[in-house]
C-alpha cells in the first residue's frame, strides 16, 4: 500500500469511528507505530486530522471551532461544487450579501464578472478577494473582527445589517438538523448570520454534508427561514427528503 493510500484508508478508519488510535491503526494497516505517527502528522499539516494523545481526530468532528485556515483545508472538492451550484441561485440579482466563511470564499471567486454587483460581507478575506474586481460595488461590514474566522462581529456589524434588504443572502453555517435548526460555536457570529438572513429577499444556505445533524452552541434560524440548503452528494437521499419537507430546496452538488 502507497503512503497516499494508507492515509486514505487512516481518513476514512477516522471518520467512521471518531477517533483514529496509533496502535490500532498499525495493526490494521500491517506497518509499525512511527509510520502512523508520521501518516498522522502529514494528515494534520493537511488540516484534516488533529492530533491528540495516542492518535487524532478528524477535524470536522472537533467540539471547538476551527480556524479560517484549517477549515479551508478540508472538503475542498465539496465546498468547490456547492460554491458552483451557488452562483445559479443569484438569477438576476444586483446586490448580494456573502458571509464569512470557507465555502462562501469560493463563492466570492466564482462571482460573474460580465455583471454589475453590489456586495455586502463581513469577510475580510472575501473583501480581499472581491476588492480588485471593477464590476463589484464592495461593501465590507465593520466591527470587532474575529481572528479565528476573521469576520466582523458585535453590534457595529448588526446594525448596519438593519438597514439594508439584499437579493440574495449567502449564509454558511456550522451545523444544520431538523431538531435545532441552524447554528454555529460563537453568539456574536450568529447574531450577524441572523441579521443576514432577515436582509435577504431570497436566503441561500450553504453547508458540506458534514454539517447537517450537528448542533452547535449558538442558534441563529430554522429550516424554514432558508429559501435553498446547498450541501453535496455525501448527504443521503433520505435525509434530504426529511430537510425538504421542514422548508428549503435542498440541492445535492
Amino acid at each position: 500500500m502507497y503512503a497516499e493510500e494508507r492515509q486514505q484508508r487512516i481518513v476514512e478508519l477516522a471518520r467512521a469511528q471518531g477517533r483514529a488510535e496509533v496502535a490500532l491503526l498499525a495493526q490494521e494497516l500491517g506497518v509499525t507505530a512511527e509510520t502512523i505517527r508520521r501518516d498522522l502528522t502529514a494528515l494534520e499539516r493537511h488540516g484534516v486530522l488533529r492530533r491528540v494523545h495516542g492518535g487524532a481526530i478528524p477535524v470536522d468532528r472537533l467540539r471547538f471551532e476551527p480556524g479560517l485556515a484549517t477549515r479551508d483545508a478540508v472538503r475542498q472538492d465539496e465546498k468547490e461544487r456547492i460554491a458552483r451550484r451557488a452562483v445559479d441561485e443569484l438569477r438576476d440579482a444586483s446586490t448580494v450579501l456573502l458571509d464569512a466563511g470557507s465555502t462562501t470564499s469560493r463563492l466570492a471567486e466564482l462571482l460573474p464578472g460580465d455583471r454589475e454587483l453590489t456586495v455586502v460581507t463581513d469577510s475580510i478575506a472575501i473583501a480581499s478577494t472581491l476588492s480588485s474586481r471593477p464590476n463589484v460595488n464592495l461593501l465590507l461590514l465593520g466591527g470587532r473582527v474575529r481572528s479565528r474566522t476573521m469576520a466582523a462581529v458585535g453590534d457595529w456589524t448588526t446594525s448596519q445589517l438593519r438597514g439594508l434588504l439584499v437579493d440574495v443572502s449567502f449564509v454558511g453555517t456550522n451545523g444544520v438538523s431538523i431538531a435545532r435548526g441552524l447554528t454555529t460555536p460563537d453568539p456574536d457570529e450568529a447574531a450577524v448570520k441572523r441579521a443576514m438572513i432577515t436582509a435577504g429577499r431570497h436566503v441561500v444556505l450553504l453547508a458540506d454534508h458534514t454539517k447537517v445533524g450537528d448542533d452547535q452552541f449558538a442558534r441563529f434560524g430554522d429550516l424554514g427561514d432558508v429559501d435553498v440548503l446547498i450541501t453535496d452528494e455525501g448527504l443521503d437521499a433520505g435525509t434530504a427528503t426529511e430537510l425538504a419537507a421542514a422548508g428549503p430546496r435542498v440541492e445535492r452538488a
